[in-house]
């Protein structure tokens, strides 16, 4: 039987972490890469089985690959503290690690649940973000990536069955709070990337984010949900850019009446 690892990513989310660790305790190792939490998010996992590793935060593309190399087995499954692996995700995972003819990364489904109801638009289902289920050393992450990292796969790929769950907000704070550090991130990736400023610029990029979440990937469909995440994003996108024009123009303070 093949051995796999889950590690989880987590930062002062002592009110999410021991249900995304009992959810991955079938695995043969759980870790939960920690950067510095000042509250008991360690301790909680640490009660419960799983083996913590402290990782300096620069940027989540370093932090993935500094977690997969805490990891012990062949087989790594990634989990984030806000979601939680199903019984029927975890049936499949052991399913294909013990196939010797497995591709060798593989994405795995997921629902999200928003206010009150699983959302089936706005792009959050499937939801197949980055390859969650790999082998170790088919799948390295860019470093340099501050936010939304990015990946490289390296072997075949396939696509699981069975979804896992997401709790991507507790409420309506987290999606403003979770907004402004992935929009300030966003800046610094922005910035490194030589894109140009421009409030326009930021005001359209916006407007394109919403309609495209809302519209064209049918948001409206999900009620006033769907409105939130689209809005959300609208916001998110707008800040990142507006953020980059402070970064670079450098505005000024009043003068000194005195």
């Amino acid at each position: 039987m093949n051995k796999v690892s889950v590690y989880i990513i987590a930062y002062n989310e002592e009110d999410k972490i021991a249900a995304a660790v009992k959810s991955a305790l079938w695995a043969d190792e759980v870790i939960v890469a920690d950067s510095h939490s000042s509250d008991r998010t360690a301790e909680l996992a640490e009660s419960l089985g799983a083996r913590v590793v402290q990782i300096d935060f620069q940027g989540f593309g370093k932090l993935r690959n500094d977690a997969i190399a805490a990891c012990s087995h062949e087989w790594i499954f990634s989990l984030d503290s806000d979601e939680r692996c199903t019984p029927e995700a975890a049936e499949e995972i052991r399913t294909i690690i013990n196939n010797s003819d497995a591709a060798d990364t593989w994405y795995t489904p997921r629902r999200n649940w928003f206010m009150g109801r699983w959302i089936k638009h706005c792009g959050w289902y499937p939801d197949y973000r980055q390859p969650q289920l790999f082998r170790k050393g088919a799948l390295i992450f860019n470093e340099a990536d501050e936010v939304h990292e990015g990946f490289e796969i390296h072997g075949s790929v396939d696509h699981m069955s069975n979804a896992i769950w997401q709790f991507p907000f507790k409420d309506l704070s987290q999606i403003q709070d979770k907004g402004k550090r992935y929009s300030t991130l966003g800046a610094l990736k922005l910035e490194r990337r030589g894109v140009e400023p421009g409030m326009g610029k930021a005001l359209l990029r916006g407007l394109w984010a919403f309609i495209r979440i809302y519209i064209l990937k049918l948001g409206f469909l999900d009620g006033w949900a769907g409105f939130v995440i689209a809005f959300g994003n609208f916001e998110g996108t707008f800040y990142r850019y507006a953020k980059l024009c402070e970064r670079k123009q450098e505005w000024q303070q009043p003068p000194d009446r005195s």
